[in-house]
């Protein structure tokens, strides 16, 4: 083995040719510092199996060199994806830290009061309706139905009871939902979340406001427990048609409490959330009912709910919502809402209000009222009607205030003022009765004239000479007109007013035949009087106004009322609208077993219809007529109204003992004898303070001598003239009699030529 001149070894090499095989040493193969030489690449293999093997080595070349660059992309995925989530979080950090630096300080955070919620209750505690801003009362979490907060965890947060405030795999899943589908389908905000939205946050849609969004989630994680969030959630969040909160939806939805909720009702509840005006089942029921179907599968899958339960949700009946909230009761919670301000004035915190309200008897009222129109009232051309019932003290038992509220909450009971016709009289023959006159005074039934009014009998028949309490009881027009000129058209407004018509009347002749405009409550309310022997009965609804810790804030002093009509003059005037009902055109009205009074009212061109009647119990009003006012076909008071009376206070005093009107037992007629107590009874005044003093006789009448004599001599004939009576002189004069034997003037009536 040969060496060089650096010692070094020098190895051979063999060439792959045909030069024998001789050493050859080329230039590659010097080496220079002693350094040892480097072996010589092998010379390439010849032929076709030389080209294979280097294919193959090419071949693995080249597969390690795409192996180290699929790697190296991946890695440099790798690499800029951590870059940019760093300056990504960089980026959110500051975006925090702006927005949440526009925000309040966290230590001046806290949760906005829920709107006072206004609980009214009929007189036996049940709930007639919800009032304010949010339609119902705040329900705990403990009391509501358990299927409630379980359906909405199922379809609106399934990881509820797991997230901090915000859920990172439901925002990625509903991002990547909306991203496939291409549009807005899922939200991914928890129920913290939209909490925070709904407490403290507008509904816009801007970076900033998710930002607050989140952070007020954190804060409320922190700060309260998981009940006490879904609970918040519940009683605020809103679920369409007015209603916020599980409460005021249940009743709006299904008119029970969020306490008595089936699981169908739940899963009803639950899918509104989505979308509450557009799935509301009082709009759109199909969709509310198909959205309802999805949540009982989301409680199934989370194991809320099995099979079997599904199976009996979905067999039952679909809600079926009104568009508005129905039930005469809401007239009621209307009345009481428009009254609220007056006692205690603004409404700053829960109350619940105790009313006179008996609901069973408000639910038939309203149940006659609808069977009556439906049977009757189209062939007469009535579409509405209104009623109102109140006992001796003024406490209104039942109110309905039109043929539908769902329909329209106008209430013809305490807003609607009408004329009431002939149910106006008793109040004209009570001051009749305050001067002096009584129930067998005789007057002169024929035509009269006052002015260039000629008021005429429905009938358009006379009678000639008839008692008062024949006229009364068949409501003759004459007679009415001819005591009202004889009273003095103001003494009759001023007794009116007393038995508690508020509204104001028109002091002329044509007051006799109730053309001065009333509302039913009213009118009814100034019955009572004549029920109760005497008393004023101030119509009243609202008991009590209580917090809803207890604390009582106003309580009426109904119970002590005034006395406004002398005993005898009531003992006088039952006696007469006994007669009107036994006798006279209130014979529909008739009550068996029970000794009842009232009168008919019809006005012109019928219309309106009414009947005001009592008995010992209740006093009750009702009204038939068109909003509009047009002509029912021939409706009287003695009519439609008087059958539908009769079937309310049929139901009203079912299981109730019968008793006999105030002063109608064991009293024997009186033909005027009474004017000497009658004397101390002044018209122009009346001291509500003292309940012993009543009325004076009108100014120049002491001493004057009997109107009418024991045989039934005509009135005409006995009354003194005008000027010594000092009273008011009608301006015209009553002609012949129908049927009668003579001709009588005014000039006759006044001087008894």
């Amino acid at each position: 083995m040969a060496s060089g001149k650096s010692g070094q070894r020098i190895e051979p090499s063999f060439g792959g040719n045909d030069d024998g095989g001789e050493l050859r040493v080329d230039a590659s193969d010097r080496v220079a510092g002693g350094g040892r030489k480097p072996k010589r690449a092998k010379p390439p293999e010849r032929g076709a199996k030389g080209e294979k093997r280097a294919r193959r080595a090419g071949g693995r070349g080249s597969g390690k060199s795409g192996s180290g660059g699929f790697f190296g992309l991946a890695r440099r995925f790798a690499y800029w994806c951590v870059v940019l989530g760093i300056w990504g979080a960089i980026g959110v950090g500051g975006l925090v830290l702006y927005y949440g630096a526009r925000m309040p300080s966290a230590t001046s955070w806290s949760i906005p009061e829920r709107p006072p919620n206004v609980k009214i209750v009929a007189a036996n505690g049940e709930i007639i309706a919800n009032r304010g801003a949010t339609g119902g009362e705040a329900v705990a979490l403990e009391d509501m139905s358990p299927y409630i907060p379980q359906a909405v965890i199922a379809i609106e947060d399934r990881r509820f009871h797991s997230h901090f405030g915000v859920d990172p795999l439901g925002l990625a899943r509903a991002m990547l939902t909306n991203v496939m589908s291409g549009r807005m389908v899922q939200g991914g905000s928890t129920l913290t979340q939209q909490l925070a939205k709904n407490l403290f946050l507008s509904p816009e849609r801007t970076i900033e406001r998710k930002v607050q969004e989140v952070l007020l989630a954190f804060w409320l994680e922190q700060k309260y427990t998981k009940d006490q969030i879904l609970a918040m959630y519940l009683n605020r969040v809103f679920f369409g048609s007015n209603a916020y909160g599980v409460e005021a939806a249940s009743r709006r939805y299904f008119n029970k409490s969020a306490r008595d909720v089936n699981l169908g009702e739940a899963a009803l509840l639950a899918g509104l959330l989505k979308a509450p005006s557009r799935l509301s089942p009082a709009r759109n029921p199909e969709a509310a009912e198909e959205r309802a179907q999805l949540v009982l599968g989301a409680m199934r899958e989370e194991g809320f709910i099995n099979d079997a339960e599904i199976k009996t949700a979905m067999s039952q009946a679909p809600t079926r919502a009104k568009s508005f909230w129905s039930g005469a009761e809401h007239y009621v919670a209307d009345m009481v809402m428009d009254q609220l301000p007056g006692m205690i004035g603004e409404v700053t915190q829960d109350l619940v209000i105790d009313t006179t309200i008996d609901l069973a008897l408000e639910k038939r009222a309203e149940e006659i009222l609808a069977e009556r129109l439906e049977t009757e009232g189209g062939k007469v051309n009535a579409s509405q009607a209104a009623l109102v019932s109140l006992d001796g003290t003024g406490a209104i038992r039942a109110l309905v205030g039109g043929r539908d509220y769902a329909e329209s909450q106008f209430d013809r009971a305490s807003k609607a003022k009408r004329q009431p016709g002939s149910a106006f009289k008793p109040f004209v023959y009570a001051a009749a009765l305050e001067i002096g006159r009584t129930p067998m005074s005789v007057r002169n039934d024929v035509p009269v004239r006052i002015g260039n009014w000629t008021p005429e009998n429905y009938d358009q028949k006379y009678r000639g000479e008839v008692t008062l309490a024949d006229a009364l009881a068949n409501s003759l027009n004459t007679i009415a007109a001819q005591l009202v000129m004889e009273v003095g058209p103001q003494n009759v407004v001023k007794l009116a007013h007393r038995l508690g018509i508020d509204s104001e009347m028109q002091a002329n002749a044509s007051i006799a035949l109730g053309t001065s405009e009333v509302t039913l409550v009213e009118l009814t309310s100034s019955y009572a009087p004549f029920m109760n022997g005497g008393y004023k009965a101030t119509p009243h609804v609202i008991r009590r106004i209580s917090t809803a810790d207890g604390t009582v804030l106003y309580e009426n002093t109904y119970d002590n009322p005034p006395r406004v009509l002398d005993p005898a003059v009531v003992s006088e005037m039952n006696r007469m609208m006994v007669r009107v009902l036994t006798d006279g055109t209130g014979k529909n009205a008739r009550l068996p077993g029970w000794e009842a009074a009232g009168k008919t009212g019809t006005t012109q061109s019928f219309r309106d219809a009414l009947f005001v009647g009592y008995t010992s119990s209740l006093a009750t009003g009702i009204w038939f007529g068109n909003d509009d006012g047009k002509f029912m076909k021939k409706v009287t008071g003695g009519g439609l109204p008087a059958r539908a009376w009769h079937d309310f206070m049929t139901a009203a005093h079912e299981g109730l003992s019968p008793s006999p009107l105030f002063g109608t037992t064991g009293v024997q007629p009186v033909f005027d004898q009474g004017i000497a107590a009658a004397e101390e009874m002044p018209v122009d005044g009346f001291d509500t303070g003292s309940p012993d003093v009543f009325p004076e006789r009108p100014a120049g009448m002491d001493g004057m001598e009997s109107m009418e004599s024991m045989d039934g001599m005509a009135a005409a004939d006995q009354i003194r003239p005008a000027e010594q009576a000092g009273g008011p002189i009608p301006p015209a004069g009553v002609g012949e009699t129908t049927g009668g034997t003579r001709r009588t003037t005014l000039f006759d009536l006044l001087t008894g030529g």
